[in-house]
């Protein structure tokens, strides 16, 4: 099993939804994140005075999945989260050892 951790831009979490959606993935894990990479900051004006924001939002969006599904997941979150432009976000694969789902108890692939 693998975990894919992906950063994208806020306002493509839908879309990356319903990708992975159509693509018989439903359960994610989102969380709201700031960072930055060669996107890097921007200034901006407020009351008169010009100040650096480093750190830009994004959207993290983790999906644990067999193995046999991580192209069809990568493929369907590449899709979903681009628009071509700097800043589309990047995309993680780790291994996972082990899942326990607290309710039953069931382990690793009945518990995804």
């Amino acid at each position: 099993m693998k975990r894919i951790t992906a950063i994208i831009k806020p306002f493509k979490l839908d879309d990356v939804r319903e990708a992975l959606n159509d693509k018989g993935i439903s359960g994610m894990t989102v969380t709201d994140v700031k960072g930055f990479g060669r996107q890097k900051g921007h200034t901006e004006l407020y009351r008169g005075a010009e100040y650096v924001v480093d750190f830009l939002p994004k959207t993290k969006l983790e999906v644990v999945v067999k193995d046999e599904d991580v192209d069809a997941c990568i493929e369907a979150i590449t899709k979903g989260a681009y628009t071509g432009k700097i800043g589309d976000g990047k995309i993680f694969i780790s291994d996972i050892e082990r899942i326990i789902r607290i309710r039953t108890g069931e382990e690793n692939d009945e518990a995804v």
